[in-house]
């Protein structure tokens, strides 16, 4: 069995196969983060984790280096299973891993909701790693198109999201259907309530938790605009995106409903913009993203679909139409821009009815939100 030394200063150290060390460096890592350092060695020595680390630091890397290094490419059978929350991330985490795996003959598949069946059968026939959302996950284990006798690994990604309400029903299934394999969850955020759930079903896992007041991204300057009335907050925002030259910027609001109304104002207005929720269907969710990635806008509106672990790497701004209503989709939001130590700004327009929940998120995270400054061109 290897063994890990605290001191891990290169991927090298990490006692990878060659092909994979190749994949890293050619997709422009050079050194691992901090969660990669203390999150890879014990990964690989098949123990159980629940890590929470930062977004964009790198934790798709971390489980991706972590599952590949255990794939015995002889075996043409599934051996990892990473489960997602939104079919966005899956899709995302899905070209990472491919992209890490390049040189090493593996075959990933990914199988989300609102996609063929019959071409998720065929292509588990020969896939070593399946990234997928949990209903379509457990759907393919039920019929018995998900192969488990060769499975060792499953991975949650965004695992809070994942065991709130709406999944949890069905990540009991699912590792009610699983062999006792390795165990290992990813989040931002890991709350108590979900610790005490996924200990349910994760057996003796090592923590590798970061303390919530050390979660606010350093690299992100945050601020907040007054703003007397909901009525007046468009035009603030056309005012604001007058003002700005940006690269490309996410907007988040709460609801299906008001991202609809602020796409089709705004595109009144002649600005470029497009808007992503969870009523669309599948394909129009991939040519939304992938226009965006494309920069064929510059302005994404979306709910809080998008908030976790999409990385675009030219996103400057984030601005909350709406402050969100629970404190951890802050962090989540935010963390779109700022990515991997870049700067990144976070604007939140402020009503006096926010103004508590404002306050509530800076005490969680010890973080202060200032009055946005006249020089905010300076800083994106």
């Amino acid at each position: 069995m290897i063994s890990y030394v605290l001191n891990i200063m290169s991927f090298d150290d990490f006692k990878l196969c060659d092909n994979l060390l190749r994949g890293i460096y050619s997709y422009g890592y050079e050194k691992p983060s901090e969660v990669q350092k203390n999150a890879i060695g014990p990964m690989l020595l098949g123990q159980n984790l629940i890590v929470q680390a930062q977004s964009g630091t790198g934790k798709t890397a971390t489980f991706s280096i972590g599952l590949l290094q255990q794939i015995n490419t002889d075996i043409k059978s599934v051996q990892a299973i990473v489960l997602s929350p939104t079919r966005e991330l899956s899709t995302q985490t899905h070209k990472v891993i491919k992209s890490l795996s390049e040189f090493m003959n593996i075959n990933s598949v990914s199988c989300i909701g609102g996609t063929s069946l019959q071409n998720d059968y065929k292509s588990l026939e020969t896939a070593q790693i399946v990234i997928g959302t949990p209903g379509r996950i457990f759907d393919l284990l039920h019929r018995k198109h998900l192969k488990t006798e060769h499975l060792k690994l499953c991975v949650l990604d965004e695992a809070d999201e994942i065991l709130s309400r709406g999944f949890k029903e069905q990540i009991y299934n699912i590792f009610y259907n699983l062999p006792k394999i390795q165990t290992c969850l990813f989040s931002a955020t890991v709350p108590l309530d979900i610790l005490e759930i996924a200990e349910q079903f994760v057996e003796n896992p090592q923590k590798i938790l970061i303390k919530k007041e050390e979660l606010t991204l350093a690299g992100i300057k945050q601020f907040y605009i007054a703003i007397e009335e909901e009525k007046y907050k468009f035009d603030t925002l056309c005012d604001l995106y007058e003002t700005l030259t940006i690269n490309q910027a996410i907007i988040y609001c709460n609801t299906k409903h008001k991202v609809e109304w602020l796409e089709h104002e705004m595109t009144k207005r002649d600005f470029t913009v497009s808007c992503i929720h969870g009523e669309l269907t599948q394909p129009e969710r991939d040519t939304v993203m992938k226009n965006f990635r494309d920069g064929v806008f510059r302005v994404l509106i979306t709910t809080d679909l998008l908030a976790r672990g999409i990385d675009i790497q030219q996103i400057s701004l984030v601005i909350n139409f709406d402050v969100p209503t629970n404190r951890e989709s802050y962090i989540h939001r935010i963390g779109r821009s700022g990515r991997f130590g870049r700067k990144g700004v976070a604007i939140n327009f402020i009503t006096k009815n926010d103004i508590s929940q404002l306050k509530d998120i800076e005490t969680f995270y010890s973080t202060e939100i200032n009055e946005m400054p006249q020089n905010i061109t300076d800083l994106i």
